[in-house]
This record gives structure tokens, sequence and C-alpha cells, in this order.
């Protein structure tokens, strides 16, 4: 009869609860996106307090215009092609509008605090759930190694019996119910070692790990010393240490903030403005006088019944272009002011964002109550479970020693052919699942302790 059990690469890594708590660390999906949400609210707050400080801005155009239009430099019509070219510099500041952005601010950075102590949480929460994994892949796994034991042994008692059936001495029956025990207990190592897959998957979830990994099981310390905390001693810890407590009491500061952001839009705003500006266009010229001329005018006058030509003395000029640089500094113009903005009716939009701001404090602070109740009552039933395991695990103990006792007894009484198949078989069922029960019982205890160390602070 053959059976195909579970097997391990001897030249696999033994990975320790510290070392699967680092992995989780650097690869844990969700930790990452804790992580991401804290950097963003970290960005917003450097964005705020960039809002305080003024605007500048500078702009450069440069294009050319064919047709009519007017010249930039004269503003007389012309029509002719034009390259024509402007730049300027503009400054603009915020000097009060209700001290929106300075609330503004400070609600960021209590956003940003409150997400910085939300990855901390999200730390510690995940450094609990990896330690209840690689304990839930302990069990498992001693759970595994009992049923493997359970099986041999049954084995050997199979070699005793077929050697009977084989001399046609003892009682056929015998050899066949071995034959169903042996079914039995493949069974029980087939279901334990699905058991332990199912607590290796779920580790490897945690720790974002594609391939399987081996455990070190003398990593864990064990120690059995009846838990001296009350439930509201481990509350009362918890709300010194827990980060999510103190995330929630800094989103209710946030959101008062955020009142007060809102409550800025019934105030005037004062901002202070200024700017440099220049032109150059290609149809700007500058004309230089070169002498003067006599020239008739097409006009004349009669003088003693003669026609004489009318003559005007005209002044001669050159034309140059305007060097760009030239023209840059030459129409150099300036400007400062002060604006006012004074909010007379918006559609109640001012009065309605006060209130949904007001409602959102609300609602943090609901939420802390919740995190209140909820962690008290989680650490109530979990105190409450582990004192009871911790009362099972003592009262096993003293049943596996009895069912050992039993069981030593009826396999020399089986053996020797003064009992029967069933009394032999009961015991060892009841010595087998005894000692399942024991070590369930040993990592529930050890689970629940780590719970409650978790919320005392002491994860990590």
């Amino acid at each position: 009869m053959g059976l195909v059990g579970y097997t391990q690469d001897l030249n696999e890594k033994s990975y320790s609860l510290d070392d699967c708590i680092s992995i989780a660390l650097e690869n844990n999906l969700d930790l990452k996106s804790t992580e991401l949400r804290a950097g963003s609210a970290k960005v917003n707050h450097q964005q705020s307090k960039a809002n305080l400080l003024p605007s500048i801005n500078g702009n450069f155009n440069l294009g050319v215009n064919d047709g009519r239009s007017i010249d930039p430099f004269t503003n007389d019509f012309i029509n002719q092609e034009l390259t024509f070219s402007n730049m300027g510099l503009s400054l603009d500041m915020t000097v009060f509008n209700g001290f929106r952005l300075l609330n503004a601010e400070k609600q960021n950075r209590l956003n940003r605090k409150a997400s910085e102590l939300e990855k901390e949480a999200a730390q510690q929460d995940l450094v609990l759930n990896v330690t209840l994994a690689y304990l839930q892949v302990l069990n498992s796994k001693a759970v595994l190694d009992l049923t493997k034991v359970r099986y041999e042994t049954t084995k050997q008692q199979l070699k005793i019996q077929e050697d009977f059936y084989e001399n046609e001495s003892g009682n056929p029956a015998d050899y066949a119910d071995i034959l169903g025990q042996m079914a039995n207990d493949e069974t029980s190592i087939l279901v334990s070692e699905s058991n332990l897959n199912n607590a290796r998957l779920s580790l490897l979830r945690l720790l974002n790990l594609p391939e399987n990994i081996q455990i070190d099981a003398e990593s864990i310390m064990i120690d059995f010393d009846k838990y001296n905390l009350s439930a509201d001693e481990v509350y009362a810890e918890a709300l010194q240490n827990l980060a999510t407590f103190k995330a929630n009491e800094m989103r209710i500061e946030a959101a008062k903030k955020g009142v007060s952001v809102a409550k800025s839009q019934f105030t005037p705003e004062i901002s202070v403005f200024g700017g440099v500006n220049t032109n150059y266009s290609s149809a700007a010229e500058l004309f230089s006088e070169t002498g003067t001329s006599i020239v008739e005018t097409g006009d004349f006058v009669t003088v003693g019944g003669q026609d004489l030509p009318v003559q005007t003395e005209q002044t001669s000029f050159s034309s140059d272009g305007i060097s760009y640089t030239d023209q840059l500094d030459n129409n150099l113009n300036t400007v400062v002011g002060v604006s006012v903005r004074v909010p007379l009716f918006n559609g109640f939009r001012a009065k309605n964002n006060v209130t949904l701001e007001k409602i959102r404090v609300e609602e943090s602070i609901l939420e802390l109550e919740r995190t209140y109740l909820d962690i008290k009552n989680t650490i109530a039933q979990v105190h409450f479970d582990m004192e009871a395991v911790y009362n099972r695990y003592q009262s096993l103990q003293k049943q596996v020693k009895a069912y050992e006792e039993s069981y030593r007894i009826n396999e020399i009484r089986f053996n020797n052919g003064v009992s029967n198949f069933l009394n032999y078989v009961t015991s060892k069922n009841n010595l087998d699942n005894a000692k399942v029960n024991l070590v369930n019982a040993k990592y529930e205890y050890i689970l629940r302790v780590k719970v409650l160390d978790y919320y005392r602070g002491n994860i990590f």
C-alpha cells in the first residue's frame, strides 16, 4: 500500500518570522497603496505652503502679420508685412482672503500627519497579519506531522495483523479493520496537506511572493505563562500606542480646519499685482534730418498780372530701422495696483460648503468613536477567548496523558490477543484526536496573545 505525502525541498531557504515580516513590509501591495496615499498627502501639503508665495509669470510672443493692421509702435493703420514681438513679466500676490490659504496649509499639514499615521497603522496591521498567517502555517504543519505519525503507527500495526492474517491466526476482521483505518489515516494526511497549502498561500499573498517558502518553526518562542493583563489594561495601552487612534484624531482636526477654509468664502479677497511689458515692431523707423531744399507747392499767386509759382522750404529726412533691443528699451512700461474682490452673492455656495465641512467634522468624530468601540469590543472578545483556550490547553494536556496510558495498555492487550480491535482503535483515535486538539489549542492561544500584544503596541 502506498501513500503520496507532502514533500519538502531540503535546498529551499527556511524563512523566520522576522524574514517574513521584512519581506511583507517591502512587497505587500496594500501597504504600497497606503504609502502612495501618504506621498500624495505630502505633495498636497507642500503645494498648500507654496500657495502662500506670490505668483510670477512671464510671456513672450513673436509673429508676422500681412495686410492691413495696426502698427504696435505708432498705433497707425498700415498695409504691409509686419513682424511683431512683445514680452512681459507679471506678479500677483494674495494679501488677505479670510486666512483661507493659511487654514488650507494647516489642514493639509494635519492630513499629511494623519496619512503618515495611517501608514504606520497599516504597517502594524500587516505585521500582525503576517504573524498570524505564519503561526497558522506552523499550526497546520504540526497537525500534518501528527497525522503522519498516526499513519506510521497504523502502518506498523498493519504489518503485525498482516502476519497474523497470512498465518491464518487471529481475527481476520481485525486485518480488514486495520486496512480501513489506514485509508482513514491517509485521508487525514491529505486533508492536513491541503490545510497547510492554504495556510502557505495566505502567507505568500501577504508577502507578495510567487514561489512557495519553508518556514523556521524554531524562530517562534512559545511561552505558556498565564497572561497577566486584563482586557481593560490592554485597551488602556491600545489608546496610547495604536496609530489608528492618532490618525483619526488628526482627521478630526483637519476637518475642523476645513470649516475655517469654507468660511473664508464670506470674506473679501485683497491682492496686489504688478507687471512690466514692452514690444517690438518691424515697421518702427527713426527719422533723421539730412538738410533743406526749396520746392514748389503747386500753388500760384498773381503779381502784376503774372502768375508766379509758390515755393516753400522743405526739410529732408532719412529713415533707419530701430533695433530690437532699443525698441524693447524704449517701449518699456510698468503697472502696479491693488485688487479687491467682495463676495456679494454666489448662489449660497459658501453657506452650503460650510455646512458640508461641518458634516465632515461630525463624520470624523463618529469614525473615531466607532474605532474606540470596535477595538474595545475586539480586545474584550480576544481576551475572553484567550483565557478560555488557555484553560482548554491545560485540560487537553491532562487528557493526552490519560489517553497515552490508555492507548499503551490497549495496544499491548490487542497485540497479545486479549482485547479486540474496537477497543484498540478507539483508544488510538482518542489519543490522536487529543494530540491534534492540543496542538490547535496551543496555536490558538499564541494567536490570541499576539493579537493582544498588537493592541498594546508590542507587535514589532
